[in-house]
Formats: structure tokens, C-alpha cells, sequence
């Protein structure tokens, strides 16, 4: 028995919904929803088997015309038929919606024959169409369809079994920025212009195909090993062409390896490795394994659950003690963030800080560390430890908050704690990409009586120049810098002058990663300020941290335990980063 076609309802009248349903049951599978956002739900469900959709306009939640407007913009869902259904039968409003993409109008009240003939006569046109597609080649470029390329790559692997092929995908990285600037059909030309390039290049010896907006495909017999000069010098080419603007090409390569594959999955393996090195400055090309698809797949699986993770407290603050040089004795800590995941356990912040700096959710994470951080001090308060100050990183998406001292502020005041106790840790390399908007947000927060320490000196390029202009309190050495200058001779290295430079500054100085009591002594000789390390402690939670409070306020007390560096190390060995 042949599996009767489904139709998708959305009308959020019931009676309306069982009046379609009556009409269409016979000869078609009925699936509804109330609202436009109950049908995107639907659709992304069953959307692949969805033949077409019945539209009403008005909703609640989510309107037929948003609806409309975000399933004609989705390449998956893009082809589905609409017929819009409303009370009113006016010229503007039919116009209305075939502008929005609709194929068809029907008026309420419904008539069974009608509705019945234009939903077989539009079903059974959309599949015609995409049968005559197939033969076609896409319209804009002249290259093979998506769909016939698949078909001809198919048909180019059955005849030579014998020859290694690869497929080669291409996406432009900033290619919406050339039609937002240029117009689309700017846009359009540099397609053409790409096309025909790469038309050129692979001849009679591939076959091109046109994907989405600006996405290639070329299979090719394997000839060489691929290198990062084949695809600059592919990269200055395009960019060679009339309307190229200093677009930025990536490729992704499949090597064919199982033919059993359907050619579309290779294809998406192609484009998943490309997509994989957008963002990545002198990276071209990377090709598809094992390995890439699941380091994508774990990016998604950490970019689903990382808002459900921040509502459920999966976040914990870690400290990490500084000490003092001069006093050898706990001055103040670091806040560092840790993921306690219900199944993956324990994440340290490389393996999702990175992906969250991209996708811009670092902000609110930072966000929650500010306000747990003070949650701390003002409990700390409360049972009178010592009142040290602790750092927090500002990353440089909240730089570009308008409302970002404000938050802070607001976040203090919440705990009734002065701004100096928390210490604004910004990144050296921040400092660099828009120099007039840090200095003048780094200056207002300064006012305001946040202590500013510009983190990871030593590890890029800032210019002295740059480090004379801003507003700073302390310079916080990069631990690899540490590292690098303790191993090297007294005279060599510039890791005296870096001390000089910041006392000429008025500024302090905290090394990280020190590691080694010859790394402690070098750095006393030369007058560094705070340490912090390994060697005297990993981050810790909160309440290992308190500890080190206790014990500080004992020797603060007269106790016999005191908090410095010589008798805590011991202490610290069993925690874990």
C-alpha cells in the first residue's frame, strides 16, 4: 500500500482545524498545529515528509506571515508548498501572501472541491518540478543543481571504480558582507565570476556543481597532496576577479574512501570541514576525518545544552590563591570557571571558553562568575576573614557592552562590597583590536574604582605605547612568558626591564604559573609583587579556598598555623585543576 501524503495544518481555530481535517483525511495524512511556532516544531520533526502546508493568518504566538517568512529563508524547508487560508478574499491580501512566498489563496469559508484540487494540482506541480530540476543546471552560475550534480557524481563513480576520487567544497566566509555592502547583485556576479573559475580550472577532468548561496562542490580525481599554497594562490585568484571584494574562501575536502556513502552526505562532510575553520586566520583548507566530525559534533552538543547548563548551576566558581612576594602570605585569589557536567564531569575552560567567546555566551557566563565571585567576598565578610580582593576575566564581548559598568555596578552594589575589591582582569590582546573603545570603557570603570590588571602581558604584540596610554593597576605576566624568561640566564631576557618599566608605571605585578621555587626566587629578586601557580596552588572550590581564609585569619589572630607559601604547598596536592 502506498503511504498517503501528509499535510500540515496550522490554523489555531479547532473548528477551522477540523474542518480541513475532514476535507483532506481521505486522501491525505492530517498533521496540525495551533500556532506558526508549533509548526516550525513540526516541521523540524517531520519536515522531510511534509508534501504541504495549510497557512491561516492570524495566530496567536506566532502570526502566518512570520511563519512564512522563516520557512522560505530555510533551504531545508524552503521547497514545501503553502496555500494561505483567511476570512478575507481582498486583492492585498492575496498579494500579500504569495509576496511572502505562498504558492496559493484560498478564503474561508472553506469549500471541499476547491481546497481538495488546488492542494493535488500544487502537490502534484511541486513534484513535477522537482523532477524536471534534476535535468536542469542551476539557473545563476551555469553549473550543475545540487541535485543533478549528486546524480552525476553517482553515475562518475559507478563508471570508474578503479580511480580515487575527492570532493572539494568551498564557502566563502564573509560572503553576506559583500551583498550587504555591495547589493546582491554584486553578489550575484561574484558567484557567476566563481563559478566560471572554477569551471576553468577543473575542465573536462571534474564536474562543478552550484549549491547554496555561495557553496561549490567539484569532484576530482586525487592527483597530489594538498597544501596551504595551493589554495592561497586559489584564494588570490578569486580575489583577482572584478567583483571580489576581499572575500575569504575556505574548502573543505572529502576523500572518497566508501562509496556506499550517499554523494550528498560526502558533500555535507566537505562543507562540515570547511565550516570547521571559518574564523581561523591562515587557514584554507582542512580535510574531513573522524576526528574533525566529532570535535563538531561535541561543539554542538556543548552549544545545545550551555544555557540549560547555566540555568541548572552545572557552573562552579574555582579559586586560585596569589600571594605575596615580600609579605609570603595569601593577598587575594582568581576566579576561574569550571563546568561540572551531569555526564561529561569535570570541563576545564579550554574546552568550551573558545567556543563560547565565538557564539557570544561568554557574556552572560561572565556574568554569572561576577556575581558568584561577590556572593564569596560578602560571605567571606560575614565571618570576618581577612578582606582580600579577587580577580575576575572581562571578556572582550562584554568590552562592547554599552551597559557594562553599569552591570558591575549593579553587581557590587548587590553585595554591598566596594569596586576595588573586585579586580577587572582584561586580556592583553583585547587592548589591540580597538584601542579608542577599551581606553575610554577601561578609564570609566577605573573612575568608577574597579582595579584594572591587564591579563596575559608578554604573551602577543601590545606596544609600549599602547600600555603608556591606558588606565592600568597591575600588568599580570603570561605563565609561558614566566616560564621562557626564569629559564634563561639573569642577564639575558627582558624580564628585569618589564619590572622596571612597571615600577616607572606605578603599576604591580603578578606572575603566573610559577611552578618551581627557582621560578619564586628569581622572581622575588627582581621585586615581582604577587605570584600565583601551581606552586602554591590550583584552583580550587570554593570551599577548599576558604580554608586558606581560615588559616590566614589564624595567623592574623596569633594562631600557630600560619597562610604563607612554605607550609600550604603540601596542602593543595590532591585538588584537581
Amino acid at each position: 500500500m502506498i503511504s498517503q501524503k501528509q499535510i500540515l495544518i496550522v490554523e489555531d481555530n479547532e473548528i477551522n482545524r477540523m474542518l480541513l481535517g475532514e476535507i483532506l483525511s481521505a486522501d491525505y495524512q492530517v498533521v496540525e498545529a495551533e500556532n506558526g511556532l508549533e509548526a516550525l516544531s513540526v516541521l523540524k520533526e517531520r519536515g522531510d515528509v511534509i508534501s504541504l502546508i495549510l497557512l491561516d493568518i492570524t495566530m496567536p504566538v506566532m502570526d502566518g506571515y512570520t511563519f512564512l517568512s522563516i520557512v522560505k529563508k530555510d533551504p531545508v524547508f524552503s521547497s514545501i508548498p503553502v496555500i494561505v487560508t483567511t476570512q478575507s478574499d481582498s486583492e492585498s491580501d492575496e498579494v500579500a501572501a504569495l509576496s511572502h512566498g505562498a504558492s496559493d489563496f484560498v478564503a474561508k469559508p472553506y469549500k471541499p472541491q476547491i481546497i481538495l484540487h488546488r492542494v493535488a494540482s500544487i502537490i502534484n506541480l511541486r513534484e513535477n518540478a522537482a523532477m524536471v530540476n534534476q535535468l536542469k543546471y542551476d539557473r545563476l552560475t551555469g553549473l550543475y543543481s545540487k541535485e543533478f550534480f549528486f546524480q552525476k557524481v553517482k553515475e562518475e563513480l559507478a563508471r570508474h571504480p578503479e580511480r580515487e576520487y575527492d570532493i572539494i567544497c568551498s564557502d566563502i566566509e564573509n560572503f553576506k558582507l559583500v551583498n550587504d555592502v555591495f547589493g546582491l547583485p554584486a553578489g550575484d556576479r561574484l558567484l557567476r565570476e566563481v563559478a566560471d573559475f572554477y569551471q576553468s580550472q577543473v575542465g573536462d577532468k571534474g564536474i562543478c556543481g552550484h549549491f547554496n548561496g555561495d557553496q561549490f562542490a567539484i569532484l576530482m580525481e586525487r592527483r597530489c597532496k594538498y597544501t596551504d599554497e595551493m589554495f592561497m594562490e586559489a584564494t588570490a585568484r578569486v580575489n583577482a576577479l572584478p567583483n571580489a571584494k576581499n572575500v575569504l574562501v575556505k574548502w573543505g575536502i572529502y576523500s572518497i574512501e566508501d562509496r556506499t556513502i550517499p554523494v550528498d552526505q560526502m558533500c555535507d562532510r566537505a562543507l562540515l570541514a570547511a565550516c570547521g575553520i571559518k574564523g581561523q586566520y591562515g587557514k584554507y583548507f582542512a580535510i574531513y576525518d573522524d576526528r574533525l566530525r566529532s570535535r563538531l559534533l561535541r561543539e554542538q552538543a556543548i552549544t545545545e545544552c550551555m544555557e540549560s547548563a547555566l540555568r541548572e548551576g552545572q557552573f562552579e566558581i574555582y579559586l586560585q590563591p596569589k600571594y605575596s612576594v615580600k609579605e609570603e602570605r595569601l593577598s587575594g585569589a582568581e576566579s576561574l570557571i569550571r563546568w561540572n557536567h551531569p555526564e561529561w564531569g569535570l570541563q576545564s575552560p579550554g574546552q568550551f571558553i573558545p567556543l563560547f567567546e565565538q557564539n557570544g555566551f561568554i557574556t552572560q557566563l561572565d556574568q554569572y562568575v561576577w556575581d558568584r565571585t561577590c556572593a564569596f567576598l560578602r560571605d567571606w565578610d560575614s565571618k570576618g576573614y581577612p578582606q582580600i580582593p579577587v580577580s575576575v576575566n572581562v571578556s572582550r564581548a562584554d568590552i562592547y557592552n554599552a551597559d557594562l559598568a553599569n552591570i558591575l555596578l549593579r553587581t557590587v552594589h548587590k553585595y554591598n562590597l566596594p569596586p576595588s575589591r573586585l579586580h577587572l582582569e582584561i586580556t592583553e590582546s583585547a587592548y589591540t583590536e580597538n584601542p579608542g573603545q577599551i581606553i575610554d570603557t577601561v578609564t570609566h570603570l577605573r573612575e568608577l574604582g574597579f582595579i584594572i590588571e591587564m591579563d596575559d602581558f608578554g604573551s602577543g604584540y601590545s606596544s609600549l605605547n599602547m600600555l603608556n596610554q591606558m588606565p592600568l593597576d597591575i600588568l599580570k605576566l603570561d605563565m609561558k612568558f614566566i616560564q621562557s624568561e626564569t629559564a634563561k640566564p639573569v642577564n639575558q631576557g627582558i624580564l628585569r626591564f618589564i619590572m622596571s618599566l612597571a615600577r616607572w608605571m606605578n603599576l604591580s605585578v603578578v606572575a603566573e604559573g610559577v611552578e618551581t621555587d627557582e621560578q619564586l626566587e628569581r622572581l622575588r629578586e627582581i621585586g615581582c609583587d604577587y605570584v600565583q601557580g601551581y606552586f602554591f596552588g590550583k584552583p580550587m572550590p570554593e570551599d577548599v579556598f576558604e580554608e586558606l581564609m581560615k588559616k590566614t585569619d589564624r595567623e592574623k589572630t596569633g594562631g600557630r598555623e600560619p597562610a604563607n607559601y612554605n607550609n600550604i604547598k603540601e596542602k593543595q596536592t590532591n585538588e584537581t585543576e
